[in-house]
């Protein structure tokens, strides 16, 4: 017995003729106004122009990805594939099992063809009995027609793009798959390919490899539009970490308070965009020194630091990524402040270096060159700072092991897959938004340090557009001199 069959057997589906001919009927007739173009329409008509011209000749798929389970029968809320989105304009929940498709034109250039599963009429099965996909039980899907008017491309069934793929493969024309996205369609598009004589499938997935990098290093540098996207997410952000600075007594006081938090920071990021960007950090005390600490299952306690990492992710999948530590009692004590204070230093250092011109691990250098500075004269390497930084050296690495800075936007990390001399080694350039975030984390088991450091964990991150002069901190809104922090816990509590 298949697993959809056992499934199947705890359903009590109506099936009569009857009922069929029943619900077919009496329903009010469908919009017949098609939607109005999305405003991101042209900026993804765009993007896509510089995938057509990187790959001429050649078809191109860019598949959304498919619904996955959860648990048993109950998927996970659907997230397309960011390049997907970002050639598309689709964000949100939009839309499962969708592929788009660049196919390549006799004269040039690509027509862009959008495969999706448009909504079923009221008179399938499909309507009232498909848990997974029927407009009943998940909601109206939008029609070929208005996908058409909405995002300015070709859109067709889903049942056609199978044929699609293989269509006149071989000769001069070859296919390229975003592998990663759909394993059923890239399964699809290698059977494609190993019906062409001579094709050597897996020299192919060389092809996909070069895809997946261009999508990638396409969004090294954003549009206008993008740069509007991050601003508001940065803006709902700041709207979540004042909420969280509200809950901070409640947090106390209910025990487990990192959940609290978490949860507070959540329900602004679900209402305000489609929700968290990741998964929220919520640590208080020693918590702070794990780097990733996405467990927060701790308490909140008076006297302690909480370190927060967060970011809302807008409808449009944009994503904010802010780091706020601030003192759960709304007053840091001398050794928070000098802590903080340090952290503080070395991101103005870091900001200080984010100018066209600039290289992208040039922030890095000039924020670790303070940490390293401060580490020494607390007393803490076992050398001076200059040894400490170089390349024998790295001992204040060990209170500051991360990097300092990533490239943000669609993806928390976003342009993942660039190539180092284009990224890393590449200079900084109006248009691309990147993360500044120093940090020290002193674990509350580290013997190498004084006591009263010990438990202490303090980071500070910002997301800054680089500009023709400079660049743009798009989370200013949020205070980070620690006497403007309690200025600002105090107003919100009070």
């Amino acid at each position: 017995m298949t697993e959809q069959t056992q499934q199947d057997n705890h359903r009590e589906t109506p099936s009569s003729e009857a009922f069929k001919a029943f619900i077919a009927q009496g329903w009010a007739p469908r919009p017949s106004e098609l939607p109005a173009r999305a405003v991101v329409a042209p900026y993804a008509a765009t993007r896509r122009e510089a995938v057509s011209r990187a790959f001429p000749g050649e078809r191109v798929v860019v598949p959304a990805g498919a619904l996955k389970v959860r648990s048993n029968d109950c998927d996970y809320v659907f997230r397309p594939h960011s390049a997907f989105s970002h050639l598309t304009g689709l964000g949100a929940d939009r839309e499962p099992d969708a592929t788009l498709v660049l196919e390549p034109l006799a004269d040039g250039g690509h027509e862009a063809v959008l495969y999706f599963r448009p909504r079923a009429g009221r008179d399938t099965e499909e309507f009232y009995s498909d848990a997974r996909y029927g407009e009943l039980w998940v909601g109206v899907r939008p029609s070929l027609e208005e996908v058409e008017a909405e995002l300015g491309l070709t859109a067709r069934h889903r049942d056609q793009l199978t044929e699609a793929l293989s269509k006149d493969l071989g000769g001069d024309l070859r296919v390229r798959v975003l592998r990663e996205a759909d394993p059923t369609v890239t399964d699809a598009v290698d059977a494609a390919r190993s019906q062409v004589e001579g094709q050597d499938v897996e020299a192919a997935h060389a092809l996909d490899t070069e895809l997946a990098v261009l999508l990638s290093e396409l969004r090294l540098t954003k549009d206008e539009w993008e740069v509007e996207q991050m601003r508001a997410a940065c803006a709902a952000t700041a709207e979540g970490f004042a909420a969280i600075v509200r809950g901070l007594p409640d947090a106390v006081a209910k025990g487990r308070g990192e959940r609290w938090v978490e949860g507070q920071f959540g329900l602004v990021a679900r209402h305000t965009g489609n929700g968290v960007g990741y998964d929220s950090i919520a640590a208080s005390g020693d918590h702070a020194c794990t780097l990733h600490w996405i467990r927060n299952d701790g308490e909140v306690r008076d006297g302690d630091l909480i370190l927060v990492d967060a970011g809302v992710e807008v409808d449009s999948l944009y994503t904010a990524d802010v780091t706020r530590t601030m003192p759960v009692n709304g007053r840091f004590t001398d050794v928070q402040r000098k802590v903080y204070q340090a952290v503080l230093d070395a991101q103005e250092a870091g900001m200080a270096a984010v100018k066209p011109g600039n290289k992208f691990k040039d922030v890095h250098a000039a924020a670790i060159k303070v940490i390293a500075e401060r580490l020494a004269e607390w007393g803490l390497l076992p050398v001076d700072a200059e040894t400490s930084l170089g390349d024998e050296g790295g001992y204040h690495r060990r209170w500051m092991v991360h990097g300092t800075s990533h490239h943000l936007g669609i993806d928390v990390h976003d342009c993942s897959l660039a190539r180092r001399e284009n990224a890393r080694e590449a200079d900084l350039v109006p248009g691309m938004i990147i993360t500044v975030e120093p940090g020290l984390y002193f674990k509350a088991d580290d013997h190498s340090i004084p006591e009263e450091l010990r438990g202490i964990g303090v980071r500070i991150e910002d997301d800054v557009l680089v500009t023709e002069d400079g660049f743009e901190n798009l989370s200013a809104a949020l205070p980070r001199d620690p006497d403007e922090v309690e200025a600002w816990m105090r107003a919100l509590q009070a």
